[in-house]
This record gives structure tokens, sequence and C-alpha cells, in this order.
């Protein structure tokens, strides 16, 4: 019998960013992130980066509890930042909001759009 369907987090943030090296540091990301997933006890299933012309990255991680997207866009000075955890063993709403902000605290980012659904 399957327990009733909790909803989960889905965090998507628009950020302002003035320090280009946070913007064009692939591993620097990669690491910070990989301490946060092990803080957080998630679990990493998959992995896909690409490092742009121009020093931009995207990188994709894929959790069992879903998974965590970025793309930076130093020309710009932004990045878009996708969260999303599900709640199907147990609750990960609270660690949904604390990764957004431990990511605004590492990229010292400015918020120009942010959104959480419930899904």
């Amino acid at each position: 019998m399957f327990e009733r369907y909790k909803p989960g987090k889905h965090l998507l943030l628009t950020l302002q960013v003035s320090n280009l090296e946070l913007l064009c540091s692939l591993d620097g990301f990669m690491t910070f992130c990989t301490e946060r997933i092990k803080a957080y006890d998630l679990q990493v299933v998959g992995l896909s980066s690409h490092v742009f012309d121009g020093d931009g990255f995207t990188a994709a991680i894929c959790l069992k509890e879903s998974h965590i997207c970025i793309h930076t866009w130093p020309e710009f000075n932004q990045l878009t930042l996708d969260i999303y955890l599900c709640n199907y063993l147990k609750d990960n709403s609270e660690k949904v909001f604390q990764l957004g902000e431990d990511f605004k605290k590492y990229f010292e980012a400015e918020v120009l759009n942010e959104t959480m659904v419930n899904r």
C-alpha cells in the first residue's frame, strides 16, 4: 500500500553575480556542490557538465532525490539554478530552501528571480 503523495519542492533562481571567477569555475562549483550534497545526505546518481567558450558552464547533477542544475552567463554576470528534491521517502523541503541559501552565499549573489514550486 502506498502512502499519500507528498509534493516535493522545486526552487528556481536567477542570480546576479559580480565575481566572474565564480561564474567561470565549474571545478569550484562542483567542489562546493559535492560538499553540500554530502552535508544534506543526498545521493548522486549521475552528472553531466560542459564548459563553454568564454568560460561559462552548465551542469546537471542527477540525485536519487531528483536534481540540481546550473547554467552561467559570465557575459551578463548571471546564472540560473534549479534545485528539485522529491519527498517520496522523507521530507526534503527544508533542504531545498537551505541549498538555495547556500548557493546564494557561495555566489555572493543578488536574487533577480526566485520561485518555489510544489510539485
